[in-house]
């Protein structure tokens, strides 16, 4: 790339002339050739062509206690009167970088003549890089030290500071993009000031590493200012919410050809391929920060995008001198472009963290509304939840009540039954003891439905024997009494044991069974089975051979309160009713599933 040094001129009264000639033979003095110049002097425009070294004389008149130069373009040595004062460190490829490095020696007194002094420059360059020696300070050293001070603030203080601020900008809007992809404006300031350290790389480099050589160092000078530009137009579409494809598609041509260019500019002619490339990339970003005036400053356009404006307009002025379309009378693009550059990097990443600030107030903002909703959501389910609560205690009341009016029917009512058919069948009045031991008996079935209702303490029998041997004895007495047979078949041992509920229920609904027996059967043989077809499987079958009666006619009736109360408890236990019945008798079968 073109790398423009701008240094200022500092008028010395010691210094008596100052020549330079094309360096002959390696390592030699020439002898002829010498050419009068000023300094500062760039001997590529003047031999633009020349690969090689070439030498400054300078003549000094008088005395002077230090020496100072503002840069030497690449790379260079320096001698007092043939002595070496300073030396870079290479001065062949890969050449050391000193184009921009003020630096200043006090000179030996062993070194100077009284009769006159000739400071030599010895300075190495290529074709197409600036080339040549800055301006040389000489006095006393507390002036060129003072003068050397301010030279290098001017050359490498304020390039540190932009490339610490572009690093920084970099690094922190890579992560922001990376964690909000959507934030497209944050990728592309990240891309840019990324580019643009690259860029700055130029001037406070100390050698052309990692690249083999000066030209190839300063090709990819020029396409990280190409990429630099790129991204700052993208940003600036972006930032101003502009949607402008086919200038985006334009964009990326022009930097793809300008990339191209300055990688394949012809060898000896690279100085005028990378001028046009760089006044063009220059012209674009001019035409950018233009066009985003005209964007930003209409009405209703956000503080934000007016204030990059104001950004972006600076940098137009600073290009407007580069380009040299303005008369530089206050040399404005020598002394305030890299100010510009730290100006802008810094209020560019005020204006994205400000937008960030505003996201993330308004993400506050609304984490406290989602707060307040969730709060209000949780006091409503609070309420459903109460009002549900007080309908389940509603319910389960209910059903409490219906299992106790199911309990008093089936174990107190089948005793009331038993009595009346005691009392209806006997010949002659019921003695006292015997009217004693039936009141007794309701006693015991009421304290039974009492002790039993909820069957939170009951205990399982032992055997199935055991368990319907109570149901047995109170049954079998009032069926002998009034004439009717009974078998009573019982599995002698429980494969697995069925729960104390289930047991209470299953005799609840044989309580009831035999109970309707009693009551409307007319039967003169009763059958129960209690058997254990399989370890799962408990099973009760009550039969006998009375009257029957219609069983759909009365479920669709629901009069019968006992088949309710069966199928009721059936269904509380898990068991499967079955109701069959026909003038032959009737058969009522509960199968229960056990669990392990």
């Amino acid at each position: 790339m073109l790398l423009l040094c701008c240094h200022s001129v500092w008028a010395q009264d010691c210094i008596q002339s100052v020549q330079s000639a094309r360096e002959v033979q390696a390592s030699t003095r020439p002898v002829d050739g010498w050419e009068s110049v000023t300094l500062p002097d760039a001997w590529s425009r003047r031999w633009p062509a020349h690969d090689g070294v070439v030498w400054y004389r300078v003549v000094l008149q008088g005395t002077c206690e230090a020496l100072g130069i503002d840069g030497i373009g690449i790379a260079g040595e320096v001698f007092i009167n043939g002595d070496l004062l300073w030396s870079d460190a290479s001065m062949s490829e890969p050449l050391s970088r000193s184009w921009n490095v003020p630096r200043w020696w006090r000179l030996p007194p062993s070194a100077l003549h009284a009769d006159g002094n000739t400071v030599w420059v010895r300075v190495a360059g290529r074709p197409g890089l600036w080339s040549g020696l800055g301006a040389l300070r000489l006095g006393d050293a507390a002036t060129v030290a003072a003068r050397h001070d301010r030279a290098q603030w001017r050359q490498r203080t304020i390039y540190l500071i932009n490339a610490v601020l572009a690093g920084m900008a970099a690094t922190l809007f890579l992560v922001v993009w990376g964690l909000r992809r959507q934030e497209r404006a944050y990728g592309w300031f990240a891309l840019m000031s990324l580019c643009w350290l690259v860029y700055l790389s130029t001037y406070l480099a100390s050698t052309p590493w990692p690249f083999a050589d000066s030209l190839d160092r300063a090709r990819f000078s020029l396409v990280a200012l190409i990429g630099y530009v790129l991204c700052a137009c993208m940003f600036t579409l972006r930032f101003g919410e502009q949607h402008l494809p086919r200038a985006e598609r334009g964009l990326w041509l022009l930097a793809a050809l300008g990339a191209a260019a300055a990688w394949l500019a012809p060898q000896g002619r690279e100085d005028v391929w990378w001028a046009v490339i760089w006044q063009g990339a220059l012209l674009v970003f001019l035409l950018n920060g233009l066009q985003f005036q005209w964007h930003a400053w209409r009405p209703g356009r956000p503080v934000a995008q007016r204030l990059l404006a104001l950004c972006w307009l600076a940098f137009v002025i600073v290009a407007l001198f580069a380009l040299g379309w303005m008369p530089d009378a206050w040399q404005v693009a020598r002394n305030w472009a890299a100010l510009s550059g730290i100006a802008t990097v810094a209020l560019v990443m005020l204006l994205l963290a400000g937008q960030l600030a505003q996201q993330m107030r308004s993400a506050e903002r609304f984490r406290r509304e989602l707060e307040a909703r969730v709060a209000e959501a949780r006091t409503e389910l609070a309420q459903l939840a109460a009002r549900e609560h007080a309908q389940a205690l509603d319910n389960a009341k209910l059903q409490e009540r219906m299992q106790i009016a199911h309990d008093l029917h089936d174990g107190l009512g089948g005793s009331l039954v038993r009595g009346m058919a005691l009392v209806e069948q006997a010949q002659q009045p019921l003695p006292n003891d015997r009217v004693l031991s039936l009141l007794k008996l309701l006693r015991d079935d009421l304290r039974q439905v009492i002790d039993h209702g909820s069957s939170a303490g009951a205990t399982v029998p032992e055997t199935p024997v055991q368990w319907i041997a109570p149901l047995r004895h109170r049954f079998t007495r009032i069926f002998d009494e009034t004439g009717v047979q009974t078998r009573w078949d019982t599995a002698p041992l429980w494969q697995r044991r069925p729960s104390a509920l289930q047991c209470l229920g299953l005799t609840r609904l044989m309580e009831e069974a035999l109970s309707n027996v009693i009551k409307h059967s007319q039967a003169q043989r009763v059958t129960v089975e209690c058997a254990q077809p399989r370890a799962d499987v408990f099973s009760v079958r009550i039969e006998d051979d009375g009257c029957g009666f219609d069983v759909q006619a009365v479920r669709r009736a629901g009069l019968s309160v006992g088949m309710r109360s069966m199928a009721a408890r059936a269904e509380r236990m898990g068991a499967v009713l079955e109701v069959e019945s026909g003038p032959g008798g009737t058969v009522v079968t509960a199968s229960l599933l056990l669990e392990a």
